[in-house]
């Protein structure tokens, strides 16, 4: 082997190095950036909730507004009294 083939192959050889480092480090930002997602996501998670609770959520406001109308009517009928 000729010292420029010795130097051409050890300049592949660097290229190919770099090459993998910059792989690496994609590699390593693409894990961090993975990495703040989950952490975000379970931080600010929404838990799920079955679509029946917002259904008895929205019966029980209906229902507090019947008892709402209701207790008017009594107060509106005891003053008149």
């Amino acid at each position: 082997m000729s010292l420029e083939e010795l130097r051409h192959g050890l300049a592949e050889t660097l290229g190919g190095l770099a090459e993998a480092r910059a792989h690496h480090a994609r590699a390593r930002r693409l894990l961090e950036d993975y990495r703040r997602v989950v952490v975000d996501a379970q931080a600010q998670a929404q838990p799920w909730l079955p679509r029946e609770l917002d259904l008895a959520v929205e019966r029980l406001d209906a229902d507090q507004a019947r008892i709402d109308g209701a207790d008017d009517l009594i107060h509106r009928y005891q003053s008149r009294l």
